[in-house]
């Protein structure tokens, strides 16, 4: 007889909070949503607690809670409400959870996700920043506390899925020569790097085949975001910069391979819906029905594989570039993402400038080696002032 595991999800008002509480209203036998948490979104977080009764509920901006607490008493849920980031980080680590979706968007996410490694929970990760920023720290909390880590990631968890079982050595040690890191090349595949000088937040948000956030969607449309899943994969197995290899592929069926020693290359392919890789993760290590239609390849009919730009898109340069630094500069260059990525949201960068925002940021700070959370959060606070700055100047400039 199946236990049925009680889950909690970071950033459940998002997309992979969304998809993922699909996922567990299909298998009311298997799972249980346990404990809910948004940034400040009041009304759609109390309308989740009515239709999936947690026990508990957090709203990370504490000013909110008040009116949180008044929409559930009006909707006559008996949800216990906390506030902040410490209610986020009791969420993480509440006695009672087995798993949590760590789905928190940026290093916003860091302490909550951090505290569930801790408590030693199965860890569903697709706050692939906290590996970005405090890889070394987080791994080793990790492998203290005896957490089970999955990736959620649809490359990443494909990736898992094309590994043998995880076992402790280098990949050469497994016969594996290198991983293929897919991604679609985004909505500005095709366009030359003149034409992207006037892109509008809009237009960086249309991503072809994906749906996501806007934070993300920009992300993809620099390729910053593959650039981060870059240095998500070292930590995750354990992958030399060398052993990873980006390849371009429009179609975003398959969506990441393993080459191994004997020449063979093995690879996960499916529709790009992200209810796959957390069906495959809560489920683990069995599998269970996820809503996803079959892949029909005879309507698909062909699969395409690009290089990547580098000139073009030099976010994966900068990322390849932090992750051989080591010690702080993948923080830096993800704190400095996160800020030059606003900017441009808010219409006070252009486009093209992100990335230069990145660079200049992670030429003038050192990559100081990292111990501690304290570590961490030093020099993800030092990015974020210093790329505020840079951004500041050239809004100056510009105008």
């Amino acid at each position: 007889m199946t236990t049925i595991q009680n889950i909690a999800i970071l950033g459940a008002t998002g997309s992979i909070g969304a998809s993922t509480l699909d996922v567990i209203a299909r298998h009311p036998s298997r799972f249980r949503v346990a404990a809910l948490t948004a940034h400040r979104q009041v009304d759609e977080l109390a309308n989740l607690c009515r239709r999936h009764r947690p026990d508990t509920v957090c709203v990370a901006d504490a000013a909110h809670a008040p009116r949180l607490r008044e929409r559930l008493a009006e909707a006559g849920v008996g949800c216990r409400v906390l506030a902040g980031e410490a209610g986020l980080v009791e969420v993480a680590s509440l006695p009672e959870v087995d798993c949590v979706m760590a789905a928190i968007v940026g290093a916003a996410g860091l302490r909550a996700t951090l505290a569930a490694a801790r408590a030693g929970k199965k860890l569903l990760l697709a706050n692939k920043e906290a590996l970005v920023v405090a890889g070394p720290v987080f791994m080793e909390t990790v492998r203290a506390s005896g957490a089970m880590l999955l990736p959620i990631d649809s490359e990443h968890n494909a990736i898992f899925q094309c590994l043998p079982p995880f076992a402790s050595g280098e990949l050469v040690a497994k016969g594996i020569r290198r991983i293929l890191l897919t991604g679609s090349g985004g909505p500005f595949r095709s366009r030359s790097r003149a034409e992207l000088h006037r892109v509008t937040p809009d237009e960086a948000c249309a991503h072809p085949n994906w749906v996501m956030g806007r934070k993300i969607s920009v992300d993809s449309a620099t390729m910053m975001n593959k650039g981060l899943e870059i240095i998500e994969a070292r930590w995750l197995f354990g992958a030399s910069p060398e052993q990873i290899q980006v390849v371009v592929h429009p179609q975003s069926v398959v969506h990441s391979m393993v080459e191994y020693a004997d020449g063979s290359v093995i690879a996960q392919l499916g529709h790009p819906d992200m209810r796959t890789p957390i069906a495959q993760a809560l489920a683990y290590p069995e599998r269970i029905e996820a809503g996803v239609s079959s892949l029909d390849l005879f309507r698909i009919g062909h699969l395409s594989f690009e290089q990547p730009d580098f000139e073009r898109f030099p976010a994966l340069n900068l990322a390849y570039a932090a992750l051989r630094s080591g010690g702080a500069a993948p923080a830096t260059l993800n704190a400095a993402n996160e800020i030059a990525v606003a900017a441009f949201l808010e219409g006070r960068l252009p486009f093209l400038l992100i990335t230069a925002v990145i660079e200049e940021t992670l030429a003038g700070l050192p990559a100081s080696p990292l111990a501690t959370l304290e570590d961490v959060l030093a020099a993800d606070a030092r990015a974020r002032v210093r790329a505020n700055q840079i951004v500041t100047r050239l809004k100056a400039h510009a105008a």
